[in-house]
C-alpha cells in the first residue's frame, strides 16, 4: 500500500505525535508499505528549527525507509494561541500544496491535535481522489479550552463545525481512546468508521535496566528516590502543582524530583524551582531520542499529571505505557477517567486527585518508603507492557488503512 500521511510533528522531535507516527510507519515499511510523511522542519516545542536542519520550502530525506518531505512554514514556540494558528495554518497550506506532487498514494492519513493538518489531508484526499483517514489524538478544541488558552467563543465554535464536518469526510477515524469514540458517537458521528488505536511503546527501546550511576552522579541524583517527570512541560500538564508537592517534601533528603523536557510552561517550573530556592528539585531541557531512556532509568516512579478538567477524563498519556515497559511504577494525577482505570487494571501504580499537591506529596513519599510495593507496580507493568506493544498497534492501524481503501 502506499501511505501518504501529513502531521507537523516528526522525528527527530520527541513528542508522542512524532513518536507514533515514526514507529507505525517503520513497521508499515518493514511489511512492504511505501511510506510518504509530509511534515515540517522540527522545531517542538521550542519554536527552534534544531541543529543540522533548515526551514526551507521543500526538502526530501529518507529516514529509516519512510519518504519525508519537509516543507516551509511559520514557526514559534508551542505557546500563544494566534501565532500558533499561523503555524498551524502555514503546515496546512505548505503541506497540501506538497502532498499534490507526490506519487499518488492509496490512502491520504492527517493527525490532529490541531486539525488543520487534517484539513490539508481531506484536501489533498479530495484532489487526489483517494480516501482520507483522520487520526483522532486529541479532542481539539475542547482541550485548549481546558487549559485556558482560548475562551469559549465564536472561534471556538467555529472550530467545532469544522472539527465535525471533518468527520464527516472521513472514511475512516483512528481514535487513540474508547473514550474518544464514544464520545464522537455521542455527537453522531458512524460507529461503524471509527476504531481505536491506543498509543503503544517500542518494547526495544524501552525495557527495564539498572541506573547509570555516572549519570546519576552527573545529576547530583545518587542515593535518591527520584521523582520523574519527563516529557513536554505543556499548559495542560499543571507542573505547578508538581513544584508545590516537591516542596511540601522538601525535608526528605532522600526525595529528590526530576524534570525533563521543554514547552510552554518551562519558563514557569524552572522559575518556581528558583523562587522557591527548592535543592530537591533538578530540571533539564529536552534531551535527545537516544538519551531518554537511560534517563527515565533513573527515576523510581514517574509523575503523570494533568489538569482537573473534564476534557482529560478521556486522555491517555503516552507516557504511561513507556512507564510500564521500563517496570516504572506511577503516580497519576489525572480527572478518573480511562488513563486511571488502565492504571488501576494493571496494577501498575496509584492514582491521586489532579492538581493536588497534599494528595501528590503523600503518594510519593508512601512509594519512597514501600519497596515492596513498588516491586508489586513494576511486576505489573512489566507484565502490561506487551499488550501496548508498538508493533501490535501499527498493526491495527494498518487494519483501519485497509478497511479505508477496501471501500474504494
Amino acid at each position: 500500500m502506499r501511505i501518504l500521511f501529513l502531521s507537523d510533528n516528526f522525528p527527530p522531535e520527541t513528542n508522542a505525535p512524532a513518536t507514533r507516527l515514526y514507529e507505525h510507519a517503520v513497521e508499515w515499511v518493514r511489511a512492504g508499505d511505501e511510506v510518504t510523511v509530509i511534515t515540517c522542519a522540527p522545531n517542538f516545542p521550542e519554536g527552534k528549527v534544531f541543529p543540522g536542519y533548515r526551514n526551507r520550502w521543500y526538502s526530501v530525506e529518507n529516514v529509516d525507509g519512510i519518504r519525508v518531505v519537509r516543507v516551509k512554514t511559520f514557526i514559534t514556540a508551542n505557546e500563544g494561541f494566534v501565532k500558533r494558528t499561523l503555524d498551524y495554518v502555514s503546515f496546512m497550506l505548505a503541506g497540501a500544496a506538497a502532498a499534490v506532487f507526490q506519487k499518488r498514494p492509496d490512502v491520504v492519513v492527517a493527525t490532529s491535535p490541531q486539525f488543520f493538518a487534517a484539513v490539508g489531508g481531506w484536501l489533498v484526499s479530495v484532489l487526489r481522489r483517494r480516501p482520507f483517514v483522520f487520526e483522532l489524538r486529541d479532542l481539539w478544541p475542547a482541550s485548549i479550552v481546558a487549559v485556558g488558552a482560548l475562551d469559549q467563543s465564536r472561534a471556538v465554535r467555529v472550530l467545532e463545525r469544522l472539527e465535525l464536518f471533518l468527520y464527516g469526510r472521513a472514511r475512516r477515524i483512528v481514535a487513540v481512546t474508547e473514550s474518544f469514540r464514544k464520545d464522537l458517537i455521542r455527537r453522531g458521528v458512524p460507529e461503524g468508521k471509527i476504531d481505536v488505536v491506543r498509543n503503544g511503546v517500542d518494547l526495544e527501546r524501552f525495557q527495564s535496566a539498572e541506573p547509570d550511576q555516572s549519570l546519576a552522579q552527573e545529576l547530583d541524583l545518587e542515593g535518591k528516590f527520584v521523582v520523574g517527570y519527563v516529557g513536554t512541560h505543556g499548559m495542560a500538564h499543571a507542573l505547578e502543582k508538581v513544584i508545590d508537592a516537591a516542596e511540601l517534601l522538601r525535608n526528605r533528603d532522600d526525595i529528590a524530583f526530576l524534570f525533563v523536557g521543554s514547552g510552554a510552561a518551562k519558563g514557569q517550573v524552572d522559575g518556581l524551582i528558583r523562587d522557591k530556592q527548592l535543592t530537591n528539585v533538578r530540571s533539564l531541557p529536552r534531551q535527545a531520542k537516544e538519551r531518554v531512556p537511560a534517563i527515565s532509568a533513573l527515576c523510581d516512579t514517574a509523575v503523570i499529571p494533568l489538569r482537573d478538567s473534564p476534557v482529560f477524563e478521556s486522555v491517555i498519556p503516552s507516557k504511561l505505557f513507556e512507564c510500564m515497559a521500563m517496570g516504572t511504577p506511577v503516580v497519576m494525577a489525572l480527572p478518573e477517567g480511562e488513563a486511571t482505570g488502565l492504571v488501576r487494571e494493571y496494577g501498575v501504580g496509584v492514582c491521586v486527585p489532579p492538581e493536588d499537591p497534599e494528595a501528590l506529596a503523600a503518594a510519593v513519599q508512601d512509594l519512597a518508603d514501600s519497596p515492596d510495593r513498588r516491586i508489586g507496580f513494576r511486576d505489573g507493568g512489566l507484565a502490561a507492557a506487551p499488550v501496548f506493544a508498538r508493533v501490535r498497534q501499527a498493526q491495527r492501524m494498518r487494519g483501519s488503512l485497509d478497511a479505508a481503501v477496501d471501500r474504494i
